[in-house]
């Protein structure tokens, strides 16, 4: 029996190599048409309404996906829209005379920044002032979801759903328990009275300080949110539905669709097949089977239909997500790629000015300081430099923001974070629970220093703090520089402290509001051009055919929306906080350098990166896991 139970296991391993072969095969050999075509599919022209079914999150740019994590990978990837695919999508809809509709599914959105939101939202309301209609459906309306709706003509919730609006706030997870528990000792190297990006390594809770700035932030984020709604829909009882959330539950005996019909968020009640119905009166009946019952223009056809040639004078360079030193994996800001990829746009394009869209909490110090490198290259040619901040520039990402001329940025950016700390753990403590000494022999001060099994010197600790507090002096040296101000001025709002773009225009560190747009034109004006005739040129890779292709296959609908109701909702909460802990037991394993990084500031910046890290050495989280199992 064991001999042909071996003989079975060759054989299904021998048919394993032969699918495996032939799909690599196969993909090989599509990837080969599809390059020598240029990767171009027809674009079907025809009338009805034009679906933007957002099964995923909003981005400034996309993660350069490996393709063989595609084939391999047992998970369906997260599908990511970039901003300013939906915002022209939406502008030539507006002036189209085949677009009879939008359509708002957000059934299965996750997200996209309050800053980016807005911009969707602007370009959703030029589209209602040509009387086109914009209508919206989901199950569960949460914040960023309602962001989007507030804009539509005619809200619909399913029957089984509602509106749930929680505002910006929240725990975060601090380890010092878990850290003492398990013998590791933290050596926390900072600057700032509220750089509280170190504050779950080596505190059980936030800091009084850390507490105060991140209320106050999330109540201008707030504000500025229900202001918003307020203007797209004035009808709406915002305050009486969020603030006293239990009695609208009791009051509608639990149905919270209809508690929200009646406090005129929504306007419909209805199923998916009721809110099909109504699409198809104002775009007509679908003329092909598979998809929805109504006419539709799907919305990826529509982008490359609609898509300008970005050829122009301004170069437009964007760093989003953590800021990481080499090339950086998928959601990450390399500073060696994004570095080359300017130097070669600089050496290739007859570029007049620069705009660097920065939607990123920082990270590294020396990949923060080669990307601002890599910009004072661009001003040595004689190009004027503007900053347009995203839904987040702070701590590295400001740092990179002070090479330029001018900054804009938005009410509800989150910015500042001016302050910069390292993390290195020892395990002397673990060791000794287990009966292992460390002992050894040295010819200097330092010698054997970082000592991770025997513990850290009184002198490498010293040296390791006047290192990062040199650093932030230097910050504060290109803060007070850019903005005119002494660095003692900068210091008085820096320390750490993060600030709500309204804010930060007040205290200077942010010249005036606008979006990219803004940007592009204010840096055509430095450069003595025809604002109104200046064209971006995105400085960005080209996207691959074949990658382009392996995404759309392994991301069926199916895969994207899971469940759709309150409680998977937070299901996928509670999964995503998982993944959090090991991404934060991987920082404090593999920071690495010092880092000018804004902690709370993550999770404004939606990317897969920030669910679950996938770059580095993930070894002592694998390791710390195995140890909580067997507790």
């Amino acid at each position: 029996m064991a001999f042909l139970r071996a003989v079975w296991r060759f054989v299904m391993g021998v048919k394993d190599v032969l699918v495996l072969c032939f799909l690599l095969l196969f993909f090989i050999g599509l990837y080969g048409a599809l390059s020598f075509t240029g990767g171009e599919r027809p674009v079907k022209s025809h009338s009805g309404a034009l679906v933007l079914d957002l099964d995923g999150v909003v981005v400034e740019q996309p993660d350069e996906v490996d393709p063989a994590e595609l084939l391999f990978s047992s998970e369906a990837p997260t599908r990511q829209y970039r901003l300013r695919d939906i915002v022209q999508a939406l502008e030539a809809a507006a002036n189209d005379n085949d677009v009879k509709a939008i359509v708002l599914d957000l059934d299965g959105f996750m997200g996209g920044g309050q800053v980016a939101l807005s911009r969707i939202g602007e370009a959703l309301d030029r589209v209602r002032a040509v009387k086109k209609p914009v209508i919206a459906y989901a199950t569960i309306y949460e914040g960023d979801s309602y962001q989007l709706a507030a804009h539509a003509s005619e809200i619909w919730v399913n029957p089984l759903g509602g509106v749930l609006l929680a505002g910006p706030g929240g725990s975060s997870l601090y380890y010092k328990g878990l850290i003492d528990k398990l013998g590791i000792n933290t050596h926390i190297y900072r600057v700032g009275t509220y750089k509280s990006a170190v504050e779950p390594f080596m505190r059980s809770d936030q800091s009084p300080e850390a507490r105060d700035a991140r209320q106050a932030l999330a109540d201008i984020l707030w504000q500025n949110w229900q202001d918003e709604v307020k203007k797209a829909r004035p009808q709406v009882a915002l305050a009486s539905y969020t603030q006293n959330p239990v009695a609208v539950a009791e009051a509608a005996n639990g149905d919270m669709s209809t508690a929200a019909q009646a406090a005129k968020l929504v306007d419909k009640v209805g199923n998916r097949t009721a809110f099909e119905s109504r699409i198809a009166e104002i775009s007509g009946e679908a003329k092909d089977s598979g998809g929805p019952d109504f006419a539709s223009i799907p919305f990826d056809d529509y982008v490359r239909k609609t898509e300008h040639k970005a050829d122009g004078a301004i170069g437009v360079l964007t760093v989003a997500g953590e800021i990481v030193d080499g090339d950086g994996g998928s959601g990450m800001a390399g500073g060696d790629r994004i570095a080359d990829q300017l130097r070669q746009a600089l050496d290739e394009k007859d570029l007049k000015a620069l705009v660097v869209r920065v939607d990123s909490p920082g990270g590294s110090v020396t990949a923060s300081e080669q990307i601002r490198e890599a910009i004072l290259t661009a001003k040595t040619k004689g190009l004027p430099v503007v900053t347009s901040m995203g839904n987040v520039a702070a701590s590295g990402g400001y740092w990179i923001s002070t090479a330029s001329d001018r900054i804009l940025a938005e009410p509800s950016t989150i910015t500042g974070s001016i302050g910069v700390f390292g993390i290195i753990p020892s395990f002397e403590g673990m060791l000794d629970k287990i009966g292992v000494n460390a002992d050894g022999v040295k010819t200097t001060p330092l010698s054997g220093e970082p000592d991770l099994a025997g513990g850290l010197s009184d002198d490498f600790n010293r040296i390791m703090q006047l290192g990062v507090e040199d650093t932030y002096r230097r910050f504060l040296n290109y803060v007070g520089k850019a903005r005119n101000m002494p660095p003692e001025k900068v210091d008085e709002i820096a320390q750490g402290r993060v600030w709500a773009g309204g804010t930060a225009r007040q205290l200077g560190l942010v010249d005036q509001f606008g979006g990219i747009e803004d940007a592009i034109a204010e840096a055509a004006k430095l450069a003595k051009l025809d604002p109104a005739k200046a064209k971006p040129y995105y400085i960005e890779p080209k996207p691959d055919p074949f990658t382009q292709f392996l995404t759309e296959l392994m991301t069926p609908k199916s895969a994207r929306v899971r469940g759709k109701d309150i409680l998977a909702r937070h299901a996928a909460r509670q999964q995503a906080q998982l993944k959090q802990i090991m991404a934060d037991m991987q920082m404090l394993a593999s920071s690495g350098s010092v880092q000018a990084y804004c902690l709370e500031c993550r999770a404004h910046v939606p990317t897969s990166a920030n669910i679950s890290r996938t770059d580095g050495d993930t070894g002592i989280a694998t390791w710390l896991t195995a140890i909580l199992e067997r507790k």
